[in-house]
This record gives structure tokens, sequence and C-alpha cells, in this order.
């Protein structure tokens, strides 16, 4: 079967499968902003929490987009927003309900579920960009290779979306306080850390892709796609 021969099927059809792909897609999205709060030291490395699962939405939009296309990526990435919006808000709204007055933890609360306004906008712009990044470097580089090298596409795609996710979410969150070596140190870390995660890691996101495109019969290539990240429905 000639893999160009097949096409994008139609985006009101979806299986279990694509569902449950979604499913940890956006776990993985909204754990990683919960436990972000949280700075561990790996290597001797700093690091917020979050980068033992936030790579992971990456490996997952490298799969959306390689066996589903990137229309039917692109409304993953979107409906991962717009579900992290309603679990921010959700959060922001149950810090604001007065607590009981045998409990305790209100503080607690607000010092590890809090947001700053200034934090959620650097994670909000740095998530869009670097998932639409991903998804569309990994979408033409299929086409360049035809097909071949699917490791080249999952550590391009990533390297270039983790890295304009981690320049973005640093620096709109920290200029001006903290030092410019600083910021710049905090972003190369955590940009190769999580490129090296998802070599790694490589040969899993084989054996996922393998299998559910022999199961899904379907191995889209976007020679017809408009790549506009606002055209949420198509």
């Amino acid at each position: 079967m000639n893999d160009q021969s097949l096409s994008n099927p139609p985006l009101q059809r979806y299986s279990g499968l694509f569902i449950i792909i979604t499913a940890v897609f956006i776990t993985c999205l909204i754990t990683a902003n919960i436990i972000a709060v949280k700075l561990v030291s790996i290597f001797n490395l700093v690091l917020p929490a979050a980068v033992i699962i936030f790579p992971i939405s990456y490996i997952f939009g490298d799969i959306l987009t390689e066996v589903y296309g990137y229309a039917r990526a692109r409304q993953v990435i979107w409906l991962g927003f717009f579900c992290n919006l309603l679990a921010v808000l959700a959060i922001w709204l149950g810090g604001l309900l007065p607590p009981a007055v045998f409990w305790q933890g209100q503080d607690a609360y607000q010092q590890i579920l809090g947001y700053t306004p200034r934090l959620l906008l650097a994670s909000f712009i740095a998530y869009l960009v670097g998932e639409f990044a991903n998804s569309f470097v990994l979408a033409k580089l299929k086409i360049a290779t035809k097909g071949r090298w699917l490791w080249v596409r999952t550590i391009s795609s990533t390297v270039v979306g983790e890295g304009l996710d981690s320049m973005l979410f640093i620096s709109i969150a920290f200029i001006g306080t903290i030092p410019a070596n600083g910021m710049v140190t905090a972003i190369i870390t955590q940009w190769l850390f999580k490129s090296v995660y998802e070599i790694i890691i490589t040969p899993l996101t084989y054996l996922v892709v393998n299998y559910l495109k022999k199961r899904e019969q379907n191995d889209p290539f976007d020679h017809d796609t408009q790549f506009n990240p606002l055209l949420f429905l198509r």
C-alpha cells in the first residue's frame, strides 16, 4: 500500500484509540501545570517537577500528527487549551470560596495552586506556540521525507516545539525578575532536558505509532491541509 495514497478520515469520525490518546494528552498537560510549582533537582539541575510528564504531551502530539494528521492534532491542541483553562478557572474559584472555620489549609492551597496572571499568560502562550510548532514541523517533515525516518521527524519537531515553549515561558514569566544570564541558563536547561527525554523514548514512540497505523489503517500526508492554527473546527 502506498502511504501517500491514504488520506485523512472525515474529521467527524473519532475512533476509540483516538479518544484515549486525546485523553492522555490533556491529562499530561493539566497535570504538568499543577505540579510545575515544585522545583526539583535532577542531576544537579534545578527544574520544575513538570519535566517528568510535560514532554509526554509532545510525544503524544507527535503521535496525533503522524497517525491522524495536522487537522486533528490542531483540534486536540485547542481542546487541551480550553480544558486547561477550565481547570485553572475552577482552581481559582475554589481559592475564592470561604474556607470552613476548622480547615487550616487555605494558605497552602493558595501557595501551591494559586496562579499569578503573568505565569498563566506565559504558560498559555508557550503551550500554544510550542505545540503548534511541533505539529507543523512534523507534518511538513513527513512530506519532505516521504514518510521515512520517523525519528528525524519526532526529534526535530520536539527540538523546535520545546525550544519555543521554554523560551517563551521563561521569558514572559521571569523577565525583569531574574538576571538575563539566569534566564538563558533556565531556557537552555529545560530545552535540553526535554529534548533528551524525547530521544530516549523514541523507541516507544515507534511502537505506538506503528501499532496505531496498523489498527487505524491510516497514515495521512498533509499535502492539502490548511495549517492555520485558528481553524479549530476543520
